[in-house]
């Protein structure tokens, strides 16, 4: 806030700049407040000139001497921050050319600022984001001068914060910046020799640091200041040795003292999750248990065992919330580093009700809280899955095996059981379309495979599958219970469903050959059954989907029943014609990965069979996709692609390919033929569009056939290129009648668009290719003559990257 109570009017700019940086005259801090306040709240015209006059002044080499004038009579926050940047570089780029009386003299400054501000509670509340930046820049002096030239910081701030509470309170915010300094940030900071000298510093004078902590935690009852030493005592326990943890009070007077009360609680649980998650050997094991078991005593006051924890979370305060994210925090580092220790006899009903929190912690909704849980569970899980005795049976096929072997795997259990039930009734979306708007006004899927949703999944499909494989009956007994309660309606909700059959679809291969099939035949029926019964469009869509989902999910069951897989492909191919949103892109979908897996079942006779399922889709192919959009033709052929591309007879799959192609070629053949005697065709926007749709679809096809698709590229290859260049020509004339801004018109765009697609074609092929020799003699010449001919004729804002690319793969 500007302090003047009736602003002198403002300067010009080139008057303020003279003023400012003119250092023969001592500095009109009163005029540098009013010109930060304007690079605030002036005209967006005049702020790049302050601006310039503020960065200016902070880079004049003699600016740091005007920092105590700023610090001491500056009205503004901003502008004392301006000072402290100036010090702060002053003191990182310039501290050791500086004279010794100068360094001391701002020392002097800084120390006797921070504790005039700091020894007064009203001004420290005041003031407390301009003390922490002052903080900051002592610790930057700091670490120049102490140890060598300042040997008695530690003494002499532990000497002031006996004298003081307010001052007390700050000086441990002091210690604690400079802990994280040294031991958290200081290899980016300072060399090797300089934080091991720092550190060594640290060491030799922490009894007396020691010694201030507990004076504090003993006597302190203001709760600033207990929470600010318990936070800056955090700091230290990495790196203290361990008989100031284990040899003093330091963990009773936490459980007893802090622990129960709500101002420290979170805090002092800092503190021993920091403690409990040490790896020192088994000579204090002892030690670990007794905390745990104190621990364990005090938690059911704070949280009785009988409270739902995620509801408790919901409707909690922020400090609730973040005392259960830092018990989950506690628990998983405990168990990581002590777990074993807790198996002994006496310890395990206190294991096991620790657990128990920690279950109960991983059904709180905030994800970040169930990811602190999740990463426990699948260590766990991991660590039992892998324990031996491994059975003589192949180690992916344990599911159905019994626990005898391991009483750890007994032990854990029912623990167990219940983290299936909250994996189960988690498991997030497998992956995520969307569907986006392209440059020709098109939409398009476009599959996000890296975001923090599968990230989730993927961790939890592998904690889940380590959990299938100890226990799959006790699995599949959680799956299909909750499936029975989608089915008679008391749990029906599409969220439920959908996250129960990503649930299911997840644990594929993760049980025994035999298992699956019983399992799998029971979900399906279940689930044809409730689309049958469930009345209304939605609710049927979102039970078609999931049939789609699970039957995709399991291939090996597939490949083995080969008439449940031609029902099921039928039954794909009838929903590619439901116009409900999302059922025809979900069928496409569960096609191409049924096609990816099992493709040579569809291209040999099956038994009962007068000839290959492949021969059949082909003879019906218009009429399945008919009703599909381009995308989703795109993917049909893809899909078929893989199918025909399974073929090992060459004359067999040519002419299948030549089936495929047949549609789109007419259409590519009737354009084509067209194009000469009128060339205007080429530019209609319908014909543009036919065109790309066209060449994707061969794109989608290269991309599953490979080699094999070169029949089908020779029949086009001549007129691709023709096609190419009438494009190539329109573009051109369109740019030299209208000028480089006409490469942004949607005509241009489109036409641009067609020839990517041309070399996305060929790049796909070139790049599968299995025969480069016949790819040099067949294609090359006509192929560099045409695109690279154009490619240097063009604008450079109509050369396509394509170009390179195809180039680089024609290198290769």
């Amino acid at each position: 806030v500007y302090y003047p109570s009736s602003p002198p009017s403002p300067l010009p700019l080139t008057t303020i700049m003279e003023r400012i940086l003119d250092f023969s005259q001592p500095l009109d801090v009163p005029l540098l407040d009013q010109v930060v306040e304007r690079l605030f709240t002036g005209t967006a015209a005049e702020r790049p000139a302050i601006q310039k006059v503020i960065t200016q002044f902070q880079e004049h080499p003699d600016a740091w001497t005007r920092v105590d004038s700023i610090l001491e009579h500056a009205k503004s926050l901003q502008t004392k921050y301006v000072g402290l940047l100036i010090l702060e570089n002053l003191i990182k780029y310039r501290w050791k050319a500086l004279p010794r009386e100068q360094c001391e003299g701002i020392k002097t400054f800084i120390v006797s600022l921070v504790i005039r501000i700091s020894s007064d509670p009203a001004s420290l509340a005041r003031e407390k984001v301009f003390v922490g930046k002052l903080n900051y820049t002592l610790v930057q002096i700091l670490k120049q001068e102490w140890p060598n030239r300042w040997e008695n910081f530690i003494p002499e701030i532990v000497a002031a914060s006996k004298t003081n509470e307010s001052l007390c309170e700050n000086n441990m915010s002091i210690l604690k910046l400079l802990s994280e300094e040294i031991f958290d940030f200081g290899s980016g900071q300072m060399t090797q020799a300089k934080v091991k000298e720092l550190k060594a510093s640290f060491n030799k004078d922490f009894s007396l640091i020691y010694e201030l902590c507990e004076f504090i935690l003993e006597r302190a009852t203001k709760p600033s200041l207990i929470v600010v030493t318990l936070e800056t005592l955090l700091r230290f326990l990495g790196w203290i040795p361990v008989g100031y943890i284990f040899e003093t009070k330091m963990i009773d007077t936490l459980l007893e003292r802090y622990l129960p009360v709500p101002v420290s609680r979170n805090a002092a649980l800092q503190c021993l999750t920091e403690i409990g998650s040490l790896s020192i050997g088994p000579a204090y094991d002892a030690h670990f248990i007794k905390m745990f078991m104190f621990f364990m005593s005090k938690v059911p006051l704070i949280l009785p065992p009988t409270t739902n924890i995620a509801v408790a979370y919901e409707n909690g305060s922020r400090d609730e919330q973040t005392f259960i994210q830092y018990l989950s925090l506690f628990f998983t580092g405990f168990f990581r580093a002590h777990i074993m220790i807790l198996e002994k006899a006496e310890c395990t009903p206190m294991l096991l009700e620790a657990l128990g929190y920690l279950v109960k912690i991983s059904q709180v909704e905030e994800v970040e809280v169930f990811k602190i849980c999740l990463d426990y569970w699948s260590q766990l899980a991991s660590e039992l899955y892998h324990e031996t005795p491994y059975m003589p049976a192949s180690p992916l096929l344990l599911g159905n095996l019994p626990l005898h072997a391991s009483p750890r795997r007994v032990f854990y259990g029912p623990v167990l059981s219940r983290v299936r039930a909250v994996m189960i009734g988690r498991m997030p979306r497998p992956e995520e379309v969307l569907i986006v708007e392209d440059e020709n006004k098109q939409l398009i899927r476009e599959i996000i495979k890296d975001t923090d949703s599968i990230n989730l999944y993927k961790s939890m499909r592998e904690t889940l599958i380590y959990l299938t494989h100890l226990d799959c009956d006790d699995t599949q007994s959680i799956m299909l219970e909750r499936l029975a309660a989608q089915v008679n309606g008391s749990e029906w909700s599409w969220q439920n469903l959908n996250t129960l059959c990503w649930a299911i679809g997840s644990i594929s291969g993760a049980q025994g050959e035999e298992y699956e099939k019983r399992f799998l035949v029971t979900v399906i029926k279940d689930l044809l059954g409730m689309c049958e019964v469930k009345r209304g469009k939605d609710n049927k869509a979102v039970v078609a989907s999931n049939i789609m989902y699970v039957v995709g999910q399991y291939p090996r069951f597939l490949r083995a029943h080969w008439r449940f897989l031609k029902t099921v492909v039928n039954k794909l191919f009838e929903f590619m014609h439901e116009t409900h949103p999302g059922i025809q892109d979900m069928a496409c979908d569960t096609f191409l990965k049924i096609a990816q897996k099992t493709r040579k079942k569809f291209v040999v006779c099956q038994t009962q069979e007068v000839v290959p399922f492949v021969e059949e889709i082909l003879q019906t192919l218009p009429t399945i996709i008919m009703d599909l959009e381009p995308h989703q033709v795109q993917s049909f052929y893809e899909s078929m692609g893989y199918l025909i591309g399974a073929c090992e007879n060459p004359q067999q799959r040519d002419t299948w390919i030549a089936s495929l192609m047949d549609y789109p070629n007419q259409s590519w053949t009737a354009i084509v033929s067209e194009a000469p005697r009128d060339m205007n065709i080429m530019l209609q926007p319908e014909t543009m569009k036919q065109v790309l749709a066209i060449l994707k679809t061969n794109v989608r096809a290269a991309t599953s056939l490979g080699h094999a698709y070169v029949s089908q590229l020779g029949k086009m290859f001549l007129d691709l290129l023709t096609v190419y260049s009438w494009y190539s020509k329109g573009i051109s004339n369109v740019i030299a009648t209208q000028g480089v801004q006409a490469a942004k018109f949607s005509q241009v765009l489109a036409m641009r668009s067609i020839k990517r697609e041309t070399l996305r074609l060929l790049e796909t092929f070139i790049e599968r290719s299995e025969d480069p020799r016949m790819v040099t003699a067949t294609f090359l010449t006509p192929l560099l003559n045409s695109v690279l001919g154009d490619y240097q004729a063009n604008i450079p804002d109509a050369r396509d990257p394509e170009v390179l690319s195809l180039m680089t793969c024609l290198v290769n």
